[in-house]
């Protein structure tokens, strides 16, 4: 169990990160022709700007909400704010963010899989990668169960504490996860085979987001009478 406990938590994230970054810039450049986001709006509207909108805000809230609270040291925010009371803001937020992005991902999952037009247009990976987002959602929101029976934030240092020791390349990384909770790990597993995949579907398109507009100067567009 110890050796599988390493082998998942102690080695996966490495070559999960590997293959996202190598992967990543081969396909920068070897098939920029593949470098989009492939929108299907054209194909269908129906419900669509509801769908995306609703996945999107969702995902980006969780994204950053992981990023931040996963990689901030204790000593960092220990003064101003618990770890319990820490764990109750991401249960509030990550609950409300997760409820947005799950409903969002699976009518744009349905639409993707069921709706003719785009399903003709879609890749393998199209459907793979929108599942796997959704069945993370699903489990994150599963955690949120056995987060209310520990409320003092215990498992969440643990779960920071493993997210340090494999970003800043710290020794003994899975030996924080030898005691946490099946549902944890297995989110953690599904996000990192999220990671693993990357390079391969659609999600590339979130290395080239559009900052560039938010300086733009203004621009008129004018029906054609």
């Amino acid at each position: 169990m110890n050796y599988l406990n390493e082998l998942l938590f102690g080695l996966y994230p490495y070559v999960a990160g590997t293959i996202f970054l190598a992967g990543s810039l081969l396909r920068f450049d070897h098939g920029q022709y593949t470098w989009k986001t492939g929108s299907s709006q054209m194909l269908s509207k129906r419900r669509m700007r509801l769908a995306s909108n609703l996945f999107h805000i969702g995902i980006i809230v969780l994204f950053f909400g992981h990023l931040i609270g996963l990689l901030t040291p204790h000593w960092v925010y220990a003064p101003f704010i618990s770890a319990g009371a820490k764990q109750m803001v991401a249960i509030v937020v990550g609950g409300i963010a997760g409820a947005m992005c799950l409903v969002g991902g699976g009518m744009l999952a349905w639409r993707r899989l069921t709706n003719p037009r785009v399903k003709a247009s879609s890749g393998p990976m199209d459907g793979v990668i929108i599942l796997l987002l959704v069945v993370q959602v699903i489990l994150g929101l599963l955690t949120i169960i056995p987060a209310l029976g520990h409320l003092d934030g215990s498992v969440m240092l643990e779960l920071a504490r493993w997210s340090q020791a494999i970003v800043f390349f710290q020794g003994g990384a899975a030996e924080y996860l030898a005691g946490v909770g099946l549902i944890y790990k297995l989110h953690i597993l599904v996000g990192l085979t999220i990671v693993l995949v990357f390079p391969f579907t659609r999600l590339v398109h979130v290395w080239s987001a559009p900052l560039g507009y938010l300086g733009r100067r203004y621009q008129i567009v004018r029906r054609r009478a």
